[in-house]
């Protein structure tokens, strides 16, 4: 799950991370009454979408008045925001953050991140802030500098320095910049958060230091433990089949391709994804119907692969563990009926009563085409939707 930056500040806030003072508004008139109550200008209106790449997009802007800040709010709410990460399509602003603007000296990057190969929180720093952390990891890598946090010890005030240090940041600066490092921490671990990043940190030039922007990642496996945060949830910048999904306990993701692929667990349907794009196909989705699919919640995932208009024909591959496969057969019978199926659907099953799963698609009275392993069924796919054309 993420949040808007106005958010993030705010959690930010409540644990002692230095950001400018600042407020959300939805229209122009509130946006100019808040810029006088943060005092004098400059202020920085920033538009609020779930993407990076705003300011060169046209999102944040720099007023000096008053009337100043409401016209340029007025500007950017409901305008389409296009960035490399909304992709062309771009996404609507429907609010702006309006803060009070500050004196910059020097930009940093900080961020902390759940490192997988080590299994432990990684705080990553680098002297480029304002850049895209890839790009700084091809074109400048040593100056990406990484601790590793010990979860037992925490992070120690000698990594903390050790960072610090490594940006420049000693004198006055290295007591204020130790206290943020810590402070970011802790907000990570509270928060329980698989990213938090800084870009940029400013170094102003009253020797103060500022997180200028924030972006949040949470573990959606912990969300049920922070209510507050769940309700920042903004659904109208996710997918609307995505948010649907989570509905019906489906782990989803909208792609580009045009072959829906229904599968259980996370693992084959990464290999079944893998396989149809060996055999020229492309993916229409990720999605992972559980251990315990029912004959609901496979209807419900056929109705959201064919919302997709893309979607040209339909790969179901199923390994019956827990779940046998006649029981996964019948679903997929019941939900093909009840959807109205028009597109080529291949059907791959494996595992406990196969026969009895296969005999059942194959009495069914429906046009499924049966498959025999996950290469078969892939090409098998892979020539019905090339066959197919273009969705009635």
């Amino acid at each position: 799950m993420n949040i808007h930056e106005y958010q993030a500040k705010a959690i930010l806030r409540k644990f002692g991370v230095p950001v400018p003072d600042g407020h959300v508004c939805y229209n122009g008139n509130s946006a100019r009454e808040w810029s006088k109550r943060l005092g004098p200008g400059p202020w920085v209106v920033k538009a609020q979408i779930h993407a990076g790449g705003r300011g060169k997009g046209g999102g944040v802007k720099l007023a000096r008045t008053p009337d100043e800040v409401r016209s340029t709010a007025r500007d950017m709410l409901g305008m389409v925001l296009r960035t490399h990460q909304t992709g062309p399509e771009g996404k609507v602003v429907t609010r702006v953050l309006v803060e009070n603007g500050c004196s910059i000296a020097r930009e940093l990057y900080l961020s902390l991140v759940v490192d997988r190969a080590s299994s432990r929180v990684s705080l990553m720093a680098s002297t480029e802030g304002g850049m895209e952390i890839e790009e700084v990891a091809a074109n400048s890598p040593d100056k990406i500098v990484i601790e590793t946090v010990d979860p037992l010890v925490g992070l120690t005030g000698f990594q903390c320095r050790t960072i610090a240090f490594a940006l420049g940041l000693t004198g006055p600066l290295l007591p204020k910049a130790v206290k943020l490092l810590g402070n970011l921490y802790t907000t990570f671990l509270a928060c329980d958060c698989s990213m938090l990043e800084i870009n940029p940190l400013v170094v102003t030039t009253d020797n103060d230091l500022l997180a200028l922007d924030a972006k949040f990642g949470f573990d959606d496996n912990a969300i049920f433990r922070h209510l507050q945060i769940a309700d920042m949830r903004d659904y109208d910048e996710e997918d609307p089949n995505e948010i649907e999904a989570s509905q019906h306990d489906l782990s989803y993701i909208s792609l580009d391709g045009t072959i829906g692929c229904l599968v259980n667990g996370a693992g084959l349907a990464m290999a079944t994804m893998d396989i149809v794009k060996h055999y020229g196909g492309a993916p229409a989705n990720f999605l992972d119907v559980g251990g315990g699919a029912t004959i609901e919640r496979v209807t419900e995932a056929f109705k959201i692969i064919l919302s997709d208009r893309k979607v040209k024909g339909i790969l179901v591959n199923i390994f019956g563990g827990i779940m046998k496969c006649d029981i996964i057969a019948t679903g997929v019978v019941e939900a093909a009926k009840q959807v109205s199926l028009q597109v080529p659907l291949v059907v791959r099953l494996e595992g406990t009563n196969v026969q009895q799963g296969k005999q059942i698609l194959a009495e069914s009275g429906l046009n499924i085409i049966a498959a025999d392993g996950m290469a078969d069924a892939a090409q098998k796919i892979v020539a019905a939707v090339g066959q197919e054309g273009s969705r009635p």
